[in-house]
């Protein structure tokens, strides 16, 4: 009998893809990459809202320097879509320059969001700009973007669960669903 774990969000079906357990393995990676870079460095952890609030949070309790943490939020998606436009919805309220900034992803795929605020936060002359990213699609960039911590690097699907949506829902879900192509 098939005991496969599946998800229901509005009108879509997702199945179980990656479980809780292996998440955390990827954070933790994660966080003893930036632990041994940053040695004998504060810095600052700035997460892009909505998605990644999960990561962060499990991040930066893996983090075993001093740091500080500021926050940005842009939107790119409608759906199951990138709309390859990102807007930038709330910026930083401090000063990075001269500062070693460390931007945090949930997820890169088509790089649309990054390449929308690389280039603002480049132009405060930090001394150190570097992404963590929880999950790359590889074959999905279309942005010259480079992300620095991977976490896993997955194939091109649609996912859900662990701070990433569809339509808003989903983001609560320990898990990370796939989505199931409906005929």
């Amino acid at each position: 009998m098939n005991m496969e774990k599946l998800v229901k969000l509005g009108d879509r079906s997702f199945r179980l893809y990656k479980s809780e357990n292996e998440i955390l393995s990827y954070v933790k990676n994660v966080a003893n990459q930036i632990n041994a870079d940053y040695i004998g460095r504060r810095p600052l952890i700035v997460p892009v809202l909505n998605g990644s609030f999960m990561f962060a949070s499990d991040l930066l309790k893996e983090l075993k320097l001093d740091c500080e943490l500021s926050f940005v939020k842009v939107v790119s998606y409608h759906g199951t879509n990138s709309n390859g436009q990102a807007t930038t919805l709330i910026g930083l309220n401090q000063n990075i320059e001269g500062r070693h900034v460390i931007l945090v992803e949930d997820i890169v795929d088509s790089g649309h969001t990054l390449s929308k605020i690389l280039p603002n936060l480049l132009q405060q002359n930090p001394a150190s700009l570097k992404v963590a990213s929880l999950l790359f699609k590889p074959l999905a960039l279309k942005a010259d973007v480079k992300v620095d911590y991977v976490g896993a690097e997955i194939p091109n699907d649609f996912i859900v669960g662990y701070g990433l949506d569809y339509n808003g829902l989903g983001r609560n879900l320990r898990d990370i669903y796939q989505v199931i192509d409906e005929e």
